[in-house]
């Protein structure tokens, strides 16, 4: 059974950093797209960025230059880095995880939520100005 485990979330002023983390079990895939996703309240769940298994990432115009997402093979874990965060990255954070076929949604579009069938509970961020 697949489970993700967001972590690394808290609250912090326009300018600081935080370091989210997720920790994936239960897949054995070799080919998948991993993604970071947040949703504000009243808002569509938006991706910020995105890491296929062949090392490719993708990044939301928005964070492009300040978050980086990266993923440490031998602790199955997700990490996105966040660095001068704006009160606008308030939102829940979610990592995401699918088994990656080429031509597939994940693989084409790897931020559409749609493409993704495995979601860990979220960490919230919060950004004061």
């Amino acid at each position: 059974q697949v489970r993700l485990v967001e972590s690394g979330g808290g609250s912090v002023q326009a300018g600081g950093s935080l370091r989210l983390s997720c920790a994936a079990s239960g897949y054995t895939w070799k080919n998948y797209c991993m993604a970071w996703f947040r949703q504000a309240p009243g808002k569509k769940r938006e991706g910020v960025a995105a890491l296929r298994s062949d090392g490719t990432t993708t990044y939301v115009d928005s964070v492009k230059g300040r978050f980086t997402i990266s993923k440490d093979n031998a602790k199955s874990s997700l990490y996105l880095q966040m660095n001068s965060l704006k009160p606008e990255d308030t939102a829940m954070y979610y990592c995401a995880i699918q088994f990656r076929i080429p031509g597939s949604r994940c693989d084409v579009v790897p931020l559409d939520p749609t493409g993704y069938n495995y979601w860990g509970q979220g960490t919230q961020v919060s950004v004061s100005s």
